[in-house]
């Protein structure tokens, strides 16, 4: 491990006040209206007798809960400020895909118990039912529709196919929740008995999914066109700084109007000559917002972040954010250590020159030609007085240990640190176990992996 640490005058930074996430009353707030909906399955049962009831019972209460995660699913993808930036977009990640599981099982289980439940009360086989149930029953062939579908989102989430597909073939995929979601709606009105005449259930149930879809077209459409329009943003420089990285400045107006923060990224369209502008990419920002100037610094890992390197002055750009909460506000003292794994270190490089106190950066990488923006690192470090550390591979590849022990060796009261770390998922994991081994509380380890 080599270490830069060259100190001069304390740094000028001032002070952020840090705030509290609104992480615990979201979930509370989600399990309430899953609460909500069990109420209703259980106002509108009444006694339950026989096998076939019991499956038909259950079935209906898997399909409730499966119409109401699919509302939530809509919700957390709508990117809603609030939830994207206090929560944190890796954790309303997580959140969506724990969503998406539950959702998926809840639906395997509406089908099977709902189909024979119905069997065992037409005295009917299993086929039989199936087909009259997907093909006599009004908005049936839709609903079949939209369960196919989700279940492709679903296979194409799994973690063993994300790691075989490319970034925008799941991306599309992935769209297709809303056809899904729209086409599987409609049968639950029709044939949903605990909507059937009963008029404050079924306004819920239109407030629920409106209310979603209203999120969706607010958040992902009309704001991002309000944001485009008023920025007007451009390619304004490309600049390569190791091999396979390449920084991208952005020139805009009023750029200080979309209060970006350090450590926040935007997902990011090019248009051009080629595909870029098909698919939306987060980036973060690898220098705090200067003027009219936004800087990303983006590593060549799939078909759109290769594309980087051949983008032109001039190109238009089209973005949507700030997203992130691995920012200042989190700080809860004057002492932090940031541990940046590859391109990772782009939001904490940010964050090395505004983070207010002590700052430490510890920067993980295989050998020193992979050190992006190693010399602004340095410079930042001498100007306010800070260390940079590195985290090299050795001659023959051996990667240095990271564990409790040599943290604690190379952080001096490591404890009584505020620690972000940025990298891919397992690199987090890892370090997370090594920090509660060395001390450091859960309430100060601060992480984005930014893995979709």
């Amino acid at each position: 491990m080599t270490t830069v640490d060259e100190r001069h005058t304390a740094s000028a930074v001032p002070a952020v006040a840090t705030r509290r996430s609104p992480a615990a009353a979201v979930l509370a707030v989600l399990w309430a209206g899953a609460a909500a909906v069990f109420v209703l399955w259980w106002s509108d049962t009444g006694s339950v007798v026989g096998a076939a009831g019991w499956l038909t019972g259950a079935g209906r209460m898997a399909g409730l809960l499966c119409g109401y995660a699919c509302a939530v699913l809509v919700g957390l993808m709508a990117r809603v400020p609030l939830l994207e930036v206090r929560v944190g977009s890796d954790r309303v990640a997580r959140w969506h895909a724990m969503a998406g599981r539950y959702t998926v099982c809840l639906l395997v289980a509406h089908i099977a118990l709902i189909l024979t439940g119905y069997a065992a009360q037409d005295h009917a086989s299993l086929v039989h039912e199936t087909l009259n149930v997907v093909l006599d029953y009004p908005d049936m062939l839709k609903a079949t529709a939209g369960t196919v579908i989700l279940f492709a989102v679903g296979i194409t989430s799994m973690r063993a196919a994300r790691r075989r597909t490319s970034y925008e073939f799941w991306y599309y995929v992935h769209l297709l929740t809303y056809a899904a979601v729209f086409l599987a709606f409609f049968h639950q009105l029709t044939l949903g008995n605990d909507f059937n005449g009963k008029p404050v259930a079924t306004a819920f149930w239109y407030a629920l999914y409106l209310g979603a879809a209203a999120l969706v077209v607010w958040f992902r459409v009309l704001a991002p066109i309000r944001l485009n329009l008023r920025h007007r943003l451009r390619v304004e420089s490309v600049r390569q700084e190791a091999p396979g990285v390449y920084s991208v400045v952005v020139q805009g107006r009023r750029i200080g109007e979309l209060g970006a923060q350090a450590g926040q990224f935007f997902r990011w369209r090019f248009f051009g000559g080629d595909r870029m502008g098909w698919t939306s990419t987060p980036y973060s920002l690898s220098a705090p917002p200067r003027g009219d100037l936004l800087r990303i610094t983006v590593k060549a890992l799939g078909d759109h972040s290769a594309a980087v390197s051949l983008l032109r002055p001039g190109t238009r750009v089209w973005a949507e954010g700030p997203y992130g909460s691995l920012t200042a506000d989190r700080a809860t003292g004057h002492r932090s250590l940031l541990i940046a794994a590859g391109v990772g270190v782009t939001p904490l490089r940010a964050l090395f020159e505004t983070l207010p106190g002590e700052v430490t950066l510890l920067y993980r990488a295989r050998n020193a030609e992979d050190l992006a923006l190693g010399g602004e690192l340095e410079a930042i470090a001498r100007w306010r007085g800070a260390r940079v550390l590195y985290a090299l591979n050795g001659p023959r590849g051996e990667r240095p240990a990271l564990t409790a022990d040599a943290l604690r060796a190379t952080v001096p009261g490591l404890a009584g640190h505020d620690v972000y770390i940025c990298g891919p998922h397992g690199f987090a994991q890892e370090l997370y176990g090594a920090l509660r081994a060395a001390g450091v509380p859960g309430r100060r380890i601060h992480h984005e992996s930014f893995e979709l």
